[in-house]
């Protein structure tokens, strides 16, 4: 799809069902200047009937929604054309969501760590025909290539039996982990665990040096890819 011509901005619908981070969406569109917000849903059937009447120039959406997935409203804003491209924002970052949603018609795939200038950013690299996809989700679809390329060729290891094993978290960490992966703040999971910010802070930091990650996002890419938590769409 060509990009929108300089005189016009291009418009985004946003569908996310969690109220803050839906505000959060919205306002990374409306604080760039070359983005109108077209509006916000918070569910499938909204979007739904929302791209029944008008079709934006891009889709921001969650994955996991109250009434189903947001897999669902990319095939139906992809199958009314090639006007309406998708983008998806989400806390899932497993192989099987990801690739999901690339086959739904997703053409970028951010992780919900990302800034507002970020997401700004992708979108209008979604606009001038680029993908932008978080660094872990990269990695992961270049690990999906390289295996099946190594399947193709026949040269591909045999399985060791177990795998390798996960890094060993304490039972603290995991605790602080499933918080973080449930979108928590850092204050929040101090006042649910009863321990002190600076704790918290320490956790994260040991989480994130055990799992060789950098982000909330990646971390909780990485601890579910492990098996250390488990994520429902």
């Amino acid at each position: 799809m060509p990009a929108p011509s300089p005189a016009r901005r291009a418009t985004v619908l946003v569908v996310e069902d969690d109220a803050p981070t839906r505000d959060r969406l919205a306002r990374a569109v409306a604080a760039d200047e070359r983005l109108v917000l077209l509006g916000a849903c918070a569910t499938v059937a909204e979007a739904t009937a929302r791209l029944a009447r008008e079709a934006p120039d891009v889709l921001l959406t969650d994955l996991g929604l109250p009434d189903g997935s947001g897999v669902d409203v990319i095939r139906r804003a992809r199958a009314a054309g090639d006007r309406t491209q998708a983008m998806v924002v989400t806390i899932f970052g497993d192989e099987e969501t990801v690739v999901r949603a690339i086959e739904a018609g997703a053409t970028g795939y951010l992780l919900k760590d990302a800034t507002l200038r970020a997401i700004g950013d992708g979108i209008a690299e979604l606009l001038e025909g680029g993908s932008p996809i978080s660094p872990s989700i990269a990695r992961l679809l270049l690990r999906r290539v390289a295996g099946s390329a190594g399947r193709t060729a026949g040269d591909a290891p045999p399985p060791r039996a177990g795998g390798p094993r996960p890094p060993q978290l304490s039972a603290r960490e995991h605790e602080v982990l499933a918080l973080v992966a449930k979108g928590f703040s850092f204050p929040e999971i101090a006042r649910l665990l009863a321990i002190s910010p600076h704790t918290v802070t320490t956790h994260v930091r040991h989480i994130y040096e055990k799992l060789e990650v950098g982000s909330r996002g990646e971390a909780v890419f990485e601890a579910v890819q492990q098996g250390l938590i488990r994520l429902r769409e």
